[in-house]
């Protein structure tokens, strides 16, 4: 029973996410997602073209460089592993024959990383896992990657706290520095306005 409590209560923290979206005939929209270091990511499309019509998929990273790429899709998966950190655009393109009218084109899309992204049931009839066993597989494997996540976050906890000292000395400099631009020409506009003064006999 245990178990089965403790994979109810990760479940609602695992990474997936799921879109609905129509696309006008001719033209190409990108979905951006950001993807982690050595993290699986899977994604299962359905599309539904229609009458003499068809849709391109593209997954690109940041770079261009093209993750995955097939021609009229309908209903299928993909799954890519990132090398880094990086931002990866999924691009949908929709093409429409001349005289099929102006339908759109119905794209539906669920994206799921990590422990989500894993087929056990394939490993289980692979290794022949009995159920408790998959089960306590894939529990270990959401520890690991719950572990991982928060060294993740205290990672980029650090790296926005470097930052963000470095912003806040960045600032001071600059302030220290337009102090001294704004006495320096107080100055200036004072011994300019007595010279000036003098000149004019206002003042001794």
């Amino acid at each position: 029973m245990l178990p089965v409590v403790v994979m109810l209560i990760c479940s609602l923290i695992m990474n997936a996410n799921c879109i609905r979206f129509n696309l006008e005939p001719n033209t190409r929209r990108c979905l951006k997602e950001s993807m982690r270091k050595a993290i699986l990511v899977s994604g299962e499309y359905d599309v539904s073209n229609p009458t003499g019509g068809r849709t391109d998929l593209q997954v690109l990273d940041s770079k261009g460089h093209t993750a995955f790429q097939r021609e009229s899709i309908d209903k299928g998966k993909f799954v890519t592993i990132a090398d880094e950190d990086d931002l990866y655009d999924i691009c949908f393109t929709s093409y429409l024959s001349p005289g099929h009218g102006h339908a759109t084109t119905e794209v539906h899309l669920e994206l799921k990383h990590g422990v989500e992204a894993k087929k056990y049931e394939n490993l289980a009839e692979v290794s022949k896992l009995k159920p408790l066993e998959m089960e306590l597989t894939k529990l270990e494997d959401l520890s690991a990657s719950i572990v991982a996540d928060f060294e993740y976050m205290k990672k980029r906890e650090e790296e926005m706290r470097d930052t963000n000292e470095s912003t806040n000395t960045r600032v001071l400099y600059l302030s220290v520095f337009s102090m001294f631009c704004l006495f320096g020409l107080a100055t200036w506009q004072v011994l300019y306005l007595r010279k000036f003064f003098k000149s004019k006999k206002l003042i001794d």
